[in-house]
């Protein structure tokens, strides 16, 4: 908890400095380009949050991005699949995509680390390939116009990634905090073996949490694929599994697991975005977004470790 409200208080003294160096980062059209950002970036990252508490990583989700992408495009597009057939036919593969990963890391016992990595890999390149490497777009939504709205939209103002972000966190901080499978993931994380002997299926908990982050991903794949309205294969979705980890670790997520909260997560993912808005205000070129990132993660991670040593 203390975690949580120290990321809160660096989060509004960020929120303070942006607006007295540019009064116009507190403008309505900004700050609505800020929560909808959030809310794609914060869905996906609460997913790989979960495989994180376990003690697992997932590396996959850029490229899952890409490769959904695609998979809409077909739909919608070429094919002209009915859009709410569509939304369940890629969260169905988003759901394949989780069982995938949670079987190789749960029951062939692949390292979290490599069975992701390889999905990363294939994924791309499958987006690639059916894509035949070239960019792919929506044009102006003919046929799936309800789509459109629902994934760029607005509610009173507030747009629906946010919306929908706020949604994923009540139903996952409910999951997570106040359920005996949130119970148990937090227990594989921190001993999955003691778990085991306890008598609980940790294979089963394991798999679970895969399923969630592939399931959100494909959710923020569908926003992020009409907030960009074109999909290059090639580069569609890149790095963003690093702010999806940095997000978690941010908001108190330990990378040797067992450690976490959805609160503390969606406040990572927000001052991130305020992060990049304070990188551009400096002048910092926008291709050290990455090196900023990996910079975010180091120092996470070593603060961490003191307050493990300290403990």
């Amino acid at each position: 908890m203390k975690k949580v409200v120290g990321l809160l208080v660096l989060f509004v003294l960020l929120c303070v400095s942006l607006s007295i160096m540019n009064p116009r980062f507190l403008s309505a059209a900004n700050l609505q380009n800020l929560a909808r950002v959030v809310g794609m970036f914060g869905i996906f990252s609460i997913g790989v949050g979960f495989v994180i508490i376990t003690g697992g990583i997932d590396l996959s989700v850029g490229s899952l991005f890409a490769f959904l992408g695609i998979l809409l495009y077909l739909f919608l597009v070429q094919w002209h699949i009915p859009w709410m057939l569509a939304v369940v036919l890629i969260l169905a593969v988003a759901v394949l995509v989780g069982l995938f990963h949670g079987l190789l890391v749960s029951k062939l016992k692949v390292q979290p680390f490599i069975a992701t990595l390889c999905g990363m890999l294939i994924y791309r390149g499958l987006a690639q390939f059916i894509a035949s490497d070239a960019t792919r777009g929506f044009g102006y939504s003919e046929g799936f116009e309800g789509l459109n709205r629902l994934a760029t939209g607005t509610i009173w103002g507030i747009p629906m990634p946010f919306v929908l972000l706020i949604i994923v966190g009540t139903v996952t901080w409910v999951l997570l905090h106040q359920t005996i499978y949130g119970r148990y993931l937090f227990a594989v994380g921190r001993n999955e073996e003691a778990t085991r002997y306890s008598g609980i299926n940790t294979d089963r908990v394991v798999l679970f949490a895969y399923v969630i982050s592939s399931f959100l991903a494909g959710v923020s794949a569908i926003l992020l694929a009409f907030y960009s309205n074109a999909i290059a294969p090639s580069s569609h979705g890149s790095f963003y599994e690093l702010y999806a980890i940095a997000a978690a670790v941010l908001g108190g997520c330990s990378l040797r697991g067992g450690e976490g909260t959805i609160i503390g997560i969606i406040i990572g993912a927000a001052l991130l975005q305020v992060l990049q808005n304070l990188v551009n205000l400096l002048g910092i070129p926008s291709s050290l977004n990455t090196s900023v990132m990996g910079g975010v993660i180091l120092i996470s991670v070593i603060i961490d470790l003191m307050m493990k040593q300290r403990k």
